[in-house]
């Protein structure tokens, strides 16, 4: 089977490093300019089977994906929403950095060890406990000439990446999920899925030119 595993679009919130979990922010102007370039980008290709977060950000940017055609494939998910930053969402770093700064500089340097605050706070551990069974099932039943889309978000494309990849959470961010990034996956099972791309952005940003968000 194939995977073609894609982050949505830049949201307003994405351009001003607003942290955003699950709160449902559409994309931008930017991001719908990403998403329509990533179905450019894939529109030669066979895809059989699309799953997405129900967030507002990755529905619209897999509909573009996919075309006015292929947009029936679609189906949603709630296994692969954003984390959920709890009380930290809405804000900035540096509102955070005031508020909660040893948090932060846990998130930072530990991040599999923090437990995000308030009402739906989540730790990257219970994301991965959730993404991955929806990631699964997304999977199921997929032939070895099959293709699927799956359209998430930064911190669940991360979790599901460092369990493919073998590395511990706390290696979270050891490489980058641009927006409308794409990661290529292969292999006969979703357990032995191998990662044959990561965070190919070349469809909206030059080499060396991968811009870093400052919040999820």
């Amino acid at each position: 089977m194939k995977v073609l595993l894609a982050r949505h679009g830049e949201t307003p919130w994405n351009a001003e490093g607003r942290y955003q979990g699950q709160v449902d922010i559409p994309l931008s102007e930017v991001g719908v300019a990403q998403a329509t370039a990533l179905g450019a980008r894939l529109q030669p290709l066979r895809i059989d089977r699309a799953v997405a977060s129900p967030l507002a950000r990755a529905t619209r940017t897999a509909q573009l994906a996919l075309g006015e055609a292929r947009a029936p494939l679609l189906q949603l998910d709630e296994g692969l929403k954003e984390i959920g930053h709890g009380d930290w969402e809405g804000l900035l770093a540096s509102d955070i950095a005031e508020r909660d700064p040893v948090r932060l500089q846990a998130w930072r340097d530990a991040p599999d060890t923090v437990l995000m605050p308030g009402t739906g706070g989540e730790s990257l551990q219970m994301v991965l406990d959730r993404a991955w069974p929806a990631f699964a099932r997304a999977c199921a039943g997929l032939t070895a000439d099959e293709t699927l889309l799956v359209v998430a978000h930064d911190a669940v494309n991360r979790v599901l990446l460092a369990r493919l990849l073998g590395l511990p959470l706390t290696r979270l961010w050891t490489f980058r999920q641009a927006p409308t990034t794409l990661n290529l996956l292969q292999g006969d099972t979703v357990e032995a899925l191998e990662v044959v791309r990561l965070n190919d952005c070349a469809h909206h940003t030059a080499f060396f030119g991968e811009a870093k968000h400052r919040a999820l």
